[in-house]
């Protein structure tokens, strides 16, 4: 992916200098293990850390140093966030006949607080409709390669487009929507549904895929594919079954491999949203 040197976000909220503590119980491994059983068993991974969960500490607030690492990192993330508000307001404009409003990415090191909980490394990235942010610890761009197995800046890159899929499921009406009929129905059913939104969102995510190679022409060969590879490696399925776990399809709340990948596919062929309605599949 070819993004060094190129026009980065002005709605990135970089909060990585002051240091928010680290969490004495859950970091690096530990991390990892409650994001995925979180993920296993359809709970909301931040519903686990800050306000009414596990302790996060209160921080101390010292100044932190950035590594080069983390500098590239950010850079990395504002130019893929500036794509896709490049993107999605073409895209708005010609399907839609509509507006593009792009969300705030909050940039974090160890722990922040959200309007919808604590964010942590234990969380991975997700997007907060609350505060219409979306929330990104770099460091989990490792876990994507050495833990999950998905490797390339295009596979990070992914990831970012993903939770700004939600940001734009929720311009749609579509998020808030889905929010409320979960809060009506049982367990397994809410899991259902919120495999359709996380589906969804990858399908919209493969149009910014498509649009970034059409129009920016910044993919480079082999991205799609890490692309794709990311998103079979974070399916239901594969997370379970490589944490030793027993495939459990009613406890799915993002999709299989084969269903996150076909999706993406999806988006990435038509470059349609309409084309994305997971809610009126007759077969995810």
């Amino acid at each position: 992916m070819e993004w060094k040197g190129r026009r980065g976000s002005d709605n990135i909220e970089d909060r990585r200098r002051t240091s928010g503590g680290r969490t004495a119980s859950i970091g690096g491994a530990g991390a990892v293990i409650v994001f995925l059983i979180a993920m296993f068993l359809g709970v909301d991974p931040s519903k686990l850390l800050g306000p009414g969960g596990l302790e996060i500490g209160t921080g101390s607030g010292e100044p932190v140093e950035l590594t080069e690492a983390d500098v590239q990192a950010g850079e990395f993330v504002s130019v893929t966030l500036a794509d896709t508000e490049e993107i999605w307001t073409k895209v708005f404009a010609e399907q839609l006949n509509a507006r593009y409003t792009p969300a705030v990415l909050v940039l974090f090191k160890d722990h922040t607080p959200s309007a919808c909980g604590g964010a942590s490394e234990a969380t991975g990235p997700f997007y907060c409709p609350a505060d219409k942010k979306v929330y990104l610890d770099t460091a989990f761009f490792v876990t994507l390669q050495r833990k999950l197995g998905a490797h390339g800046d295009f596979a990070a890159a992914y990831v970012v487009a993903h939770e700004i899929g939600h940001h734009v499921q929720d311009e749609l009406g579509i998020l808030g929507k889905s929010m409320t009929l979960r809060q009506q129905v049982g367990q397994e059913e809410s899991n259902a549904i919120s495999v359709m939104v996380e589906l969804q969102a990858d399908c919209l995510s493969g149009i910014w895929a498509r649009e970034a190679a059409q129009t920016l022409g910044t993919v480079e060969r082999g991205d799609l594919e890490e692309a794709v590879n990311a998103a079979r490696q974070i399916g239901d399925d594969t997370l379970q079954a490589n944490a030793g776990q027993r495939p459990m399809p009613h406890t799915f709340t993002h999709g299989t491999s084969e269903q996150r990948s076909e999706w993406f596919l999806l988006g990435l062929n038509s470059g349609l949203i309409a084309d994305c309605d997971t809610f009126s599949a007759t077969d995810l």
